[in-house]
């Protein structure tokens, strides 16, 4: 017969063990969550040493504020919002994050339907990097975090317009990205295709 240990379990004493600020379990927690959160960090701050200032800066915010989480709801969860929020105010702080104006309707969505690509996760990942800041930022907080558009206006002292426009040109942008992509692909296979015959 195994044990088997449930990681709520363990979870759950460790976040007591962090609450009665125990190093170890701090360090334990940090080297847990390090690597998802710093992903997370790297999603809205460009550079490595940046994002990693800000991981672990919302690290302690975590560790002073871990009594305030009472359970409820997902820790990682929880976390994550520590960290974007962390995000936003460094790029606010750095003026790194510009939007542009506000538009009346931002209805207007590109059709991903038609694309047929085979990038890999990591292509797609770097497009989204290479967005400009105001467009990653909203398109993070919409499509990945999972915030809606009044939200988002919150969280960054806009107008909820602004963010949907804002997520429309980032959707756009990486749509015309990825039929370039796929043109390229394209190409080279028919080059490809050429050569052998």
């Amino acid at each position: 017969m195994k044990l088997q240990i449930q990681k709520s379990t363990l979870e759950t004493d460790l976040i007591k063990a962090c609450k009665k600020q125990n190093a170890r379990a701090q360090r334990l927690l940090y080297e847990k969550y390090a690597s998802s959160m710093l992903g997370l960090c790297r999603r809205y701050v460009r550079g490595d040493m940046e994002a990693e200032d800000v991981m672990i800066r919302g690290f302690m915010k975590v560790f002073s504020k871990i009594k305030l989480f009472e359970g409820k709801g997902s820790f990682e969860g929880w976390m994550k919002r520590i960290m974007v929020n962390e995000a936003l105010g460094y790029l606010r702080k750095n003026k790194a994050m510009y939007l542009e104006t506000d538009i009346d309707v931002a209805d207007k969505e590109p059709d991903f339907g038609m694309l047929d690509s085979v990038l890999e996760a990591k292509d797609l990942l770097n497009m989204i990097n290479d967005l400009p800041s105001g467009y990653r930022t909203v398109f993070n907080l919409y499509a990945i975090e999972g915030y809606a558009h009044k939200e988002i206006g919150e969280l960054l002292g806009i107008n909820e317009n602004t963010s949907k426009s804002q997520l429309s040109r980032a959707r756009m942008h990486l749509q015309r990205k990825l039929l370039e992509a796929e043109q390229l692909l394209e190409k080279k296979k028919i080059n490809q295709d050429g050569k052998k015959a």
